[in-house]
């Protein structure tokens, strides 16, 4: 569970005013000195992490916001970074004290129901001032996950462990319950998968890629098997099984060569397409990619891209992408490309977002931005179905997904009911 990925955690947010204490909590909870404590105001200057195992949750990862309230210079960046946190948190810890709850506290409230973030309060320093009864009705009255902590009696740090526990999980079991198949549900026990992973610049030496590392394990659990080979082999592979595999599931990049290996009877799709389903929407995204052919020359597209690695001389967001946009569409659009949690605050600019697999964050991330463009009625793609699309294979790619094929045959057949209109 210690090597267990950020993405892969649930991330449990604690929010609070400046010298509310939520740094303590962290340290109390964790059992660490992870975050620094003081009674200076604005002593956690930035966002903290820090993973750990929970119990029954599993791994998790404890976000420690910088506290909001304070005057000092750095006070609107450091706000700026907090807020960002919303974007990503599957669970808001809200830190607070007795006889303290004004603006800053109803308005992390009121963003957390307008987001559908599940929300504790956490009233501490209650070893100062112990909450009275019309407090904790009033906090009652918003939540009903309350929980009282002095942070710094450890004699009763287990028993503060297990409310927070039973808390979680009340509030995360419909979340953790309908989280998306990566690949299990199109196999069944026994079957095999054929994954095509080319060895390339971006392959990390002795190591593969978390996307496909992910498939891997979630083919083992489903009792599957699976075979991994080059491109190159791939065709070599099929004829010498003596029963065709499953599903054939590739690189993006060499999606063109795969298609044309296997044969019309197999199912196949990208590990990047797995991932607009695990991470987002596919359907929204399969929409997306049906709509680049609605670009016109004066066009935005904003290439966002979650790893932050460094990039190389063919990098696939920053070179391969943009050529096949240009290949396809016959003109160059306006490209601005963004990585890691860098993104526009104004995305009202662009006409389309094509976005990665996001295998580096997790779902509620991505889902926020999707949740964003669709608010402004922008498409969005992820980087596997925009180039099936812009390769020519979107149709076949899309296939072990019926709901999201049947959206982007919808989408292209009004753009050309449209076109052949004008």
């Amino acid at each position: 569970m210690d090597k267990t990925p950020k993405s892969n955690r649930l991330h449990i947010a604690l929010f609070g005013r400046t010298n509310v204490g939520k740094s303590s909590f962290l340290n109390y909870v964790v059992g660490q000195d992870i975050s620094i404590t003081s009674d200076i105001a604005g002593t956690t200057t930035d966002v903290v992490e820090k993973t750990m195992e929970l119990f029954p949750l599993g791994p998790v990862v404890f976000i420690d916001t910088a506290g909001l309230g304070d005057t000092t210079a750095l006070s609107d960046k450091r706000a700026k970074k907090t807020y960002q946190v919303f974007e990503r948190a599957d669970a808001i810890l809200l830190i607070t004290e007795a006889k303290v709850w004004g603006e800053y506290e109803e308005s992390v409230f009121k963003i957390a129901v307008d987001k559908k973030i599940p929300l504790i309060v956490i009233v501490n320093k209650s070893d100062i001032v112990y909450p009275e009864k019309d407090f904790l009705e009033k906090i009652g009255s918003k939540t009903d996950f309350l929980i009282i902590c002095n942070s710094l009696n450890f004699e009763k740090r287990e028993q503060l462990l297990l409310e927070l526990k039973v808390s979680l999980k009340t509030t995360l079991s419909a979340q953790i319950s309908n989280e998306p198949f990566l690949i299990a549900d199109l196999i069944k026990p026994g079957e095999t998968a054929v994954l095509v992973v080319p060895i390339d610049l971006e392959a990390p030496k002795g190591r593969l890629i978390l996307p496909q590392v992910q498939t891997i394990r979630d083919l083992l659990d489903a009792d599957a098997v699976a075979i991994t080979v080059k491109e190159r082999e791939l065709k070599a592979v099929i004829d010498n099984l003596k029963k065709p595999p499953s599903i054939v599931v590739c690189d993006s990049q060499v999606v063109l060569k795969v298609a044309a290996d296997t044969p019309q009877n197999i199912p196949m799709t990208t590990f990047s397409i797995l991932f607009s389903r695990l991470k987002g929407d596919i359907v929204v995204m399969a929409e997306g990619a049906a709509l680049i052919d609605s670009l016109d020359p004066d066009s935005k597209v904003l290439i966002a891209e979650s790893c932050t690695h460094h990039p190389i001389g063919d990098d696939i967001g920053r070179v391969k992408i943009p050529r096949w946009l240009r290949q396809y569409l016959g003109f160059s659009p306006k490209i601005d490309i963004f990585a890691g949690r860098d993104y526009p605050e104004n995305i009202s600019d662009y006409d389309l977002i094509i976005h990665c697999g996001a295998c580096m964050f997790n779902r509620r991330q991505l889902m926020s931005r999707l949740q964003r463009a669709q608010g402004l009625s922008i498409p969005i793609t992820n980087y596997g179905i925009c180039i099936s699309h812009l390769q020519g294979v979107a149709k076949r790619t899309l296939a072990p997904f019926p709901q999201a094929l049947r959206a982007y045959e919808k989408i292209r057949s009004n753009i050309e009911v449209g076109g052949n209109n004008a």
